[in-house]
């Protein structure tokens, strides 16, 4: 859940009080991706075996999605050290701390060499590029050839006055955000279709719960699992992605568009047929996904790649469990995937890094974009952590488990462009892999943009994480029935009659106006 910032203050008590960062999404990388041996490109990536110089000491914090974190001696952390001559202290963060850890960071000023920052629009992060906390890239980045293989687009969305204060965590356009996955082993053994629509969303969860999916003679299983974000409701009716949907050429708040409402009343009544846990809305990520994986769920809202970890537990006692990702939902609106800012989180460098080191900390993420260094992040070290088939697929080995090899650990550091990141996971067999890249590939054709990214409203930097948490607040209570859904229209009356929040609506379609142009 998001916390709230009244008023940005320099001090780091006030500060501290409660910026919301989004939770990591987790990431892969395609199989197909290199083979580990390719040279790179730039100067980080030669050996530097026999020099004299010192390796350079770089301090990242970053959050990690493994059972448990890399340690300082993991051989892939050691062979990136050897690659570009470097010492690499890593504050690996727990995705369910990660928030937190990182608003007492840069409240308290003493931050690590390279700092990664989930939320994009973080109010603290953005006040502290204008006071120049943090360097400006810009003239530097056009000498790291890796880095300048991401997408145009995503430097541009990710400029902040015009100038690259941050290194973009570079993710697929396409094929991303959390949608809905399903049993499909249950599907089949109910003889269901796979659900559409959230009629048929819903259906499905009434089977799930009375038809004894799972064959254990009890009614327990747990029809839809929401891990606390349920956005993708109001997305499939509102035909939007994200708040911000766009109506002849101008941006409207989606806040007070009917498919808001139509999602509220959709949720509340799966939550009161009982179809969900009582205690979502406080679970943590970690809680959720344990609970995933006892076999009791049937729905599991996630990103097509992480739900593999999930699986992977399941299929040891079950062979036949079976997620599947959909590729899209439909209403009355319109076919519904939503696409990805090509970004899913942000790299800053604090300005009390001399400029040397700046330089030396742009080689290190210009060699983990390189094919090369992608690959021994996610993969590891090839006949250690992997080996190679004929067909070039990558199998992991059991080394790689027990190092945390993977895209969501080191790869959440070192990325490189990939349209297929997020359909692999570290030990999916092959033929997981390639019907998730054909999902990837339908989402596309279904993708739903959200026409916001990049631009920001000043007044919403200063009473946005106020009014964002007294609004999934009320969320909250409508889906669990501790209010009418007429509180959200009494709310909502409440908003158009608010000079502050009209400013903001006034000041996102100025900016949206101005990139027009």
């Amino acid at each position: 859940m998001k916390n709230s910032l009244s008023k940005f203050a320099k001090t780091a008590g006030t500060a501290l009080l409660a910026l919301t960062l989004l939770s990591a999404c987790t990431s892969s990388p395609a199989p197909g991706s290199g083979n580990g041996n390719t040279p790179s490109n730039t100067g980080a990536g030669k050996e530097t075996g026999g020099t004299s110089e010192q390796p350079v000491s770089i301090s990242i914090i970053t959050e990690f999605n493994t059972p448990e974190a890399p340690g300082p001696d993991n051989p892939v952390q050691k062979e990136f050290e050897k690659k570009t001559n470097t010492k690499l202290n890593i504050m690996w963060t727990s995705p369910n701390s990660y928030g937190d850890k990182v608003n007492l960071i840069l409240a308290s000023g003493d931050m690590p060499d390279l700092v990664k920052v989930l939320d994009f629009n973080s109010s603290l992060m953005r006040q502290m590029v204008k006071q120049g906390a943090f360097w400006d890239l810009s003239p530097f980045l056009a000498d790291y050839p890796h880095l300048m293989e991401y997408p145009e687009s995503v430097w541009e969305k990710t400029k902040i006055d015009g100038k690259n204060y941050v290194i973009p965590s570079v993710r697929p356009l396409h094929g991303g955000p959390w949608m809905p996955i399903v049993r499909k082993d249950w599907l089949d053994k109910l003889q269901l279709e796979v659900p559409k629509t959230l009629d048929d969303l819903f259906n499905v969860m009434k089977a799930f719960a009375e038809q004894d999916p799972d064959g254990n003679g009890v009614k327990d299983t747990i029809p839809l699992l929401p891990r606390n974000d349920l956005g993708w409701a109001e997305g499939v009716l509102n035909h939007s992605n994200g708040k911000w949907k766009q109506v002849d050429g101008k941006l409207i708040d989606t806040t007070f568009e009917p498919g808001t409402r139509e999602a509220l009343e959709w949720l509340n009544k799966v939550y009161k047929a009982g179809y969900m846990p009582a205690d979502y809305a406080v679970m943590k990520e970690t809680q959720s996904e344990d609970l995933a994986k006892t076999g009791r769920v049937g729905m599991y809202p996630n990103t097509i790649e992480a739900i593999w970890r999930v699986q992977a537990e399941l299929i040891k006692t079950n062979p036949e469990a079976d997620f599947l990702p959909l590729s899209y939902l439909e209403s009355d609106a319109g076919t519904y995937a939503p696409s990805s800012p090509g970004f899913n989180g942000v790299f800053l460098i604090p300005k009390s890094v001399p400029e040397e080191k700046v330089k030396k900390i742009l080689e290190l993420m210009d060699y983990g974009a390189s094919e090369e260094g992608f690959t021994l992040a996610c993969y590891g070290i090839e006949g250690i952590h992997y080996t190679v088939g004929e067909d070039g697929f990558k199998v992991a080995t059991d080394q790689a488990f027990k190092d945390s090899v993977s895209q969501s650990s080191f790869g959440k550091i070192f990325e490189r462009f990939d349209q297929y990141l997020w359909a692999y996971r570290t030990g999916m067999p092959k033929e997981v892999f390639e019907r998730n890249k054909k999902i990837v590939d339908e989402r596309q054709t279904h993708s739903v943009d959200d026409p916001s990214v990049g631009l920001i409203s000043e007044t919403w930097l200063k009473i946005g994480p106020d009014y964002t948490k007294k609004m999934n607040d009320l969320k909250t209570k409508i889906i669990m029935g501790q209010e009418p859904i007429e509180a959200w229209d009494k709310y909502v009356a409440s908003l158009k009659a608010d000079a502050n929040y009209t400013k903001v609506i006034d000041e996102m379609n100025e900016a949206f106006a101005a990139r027009k142009q």
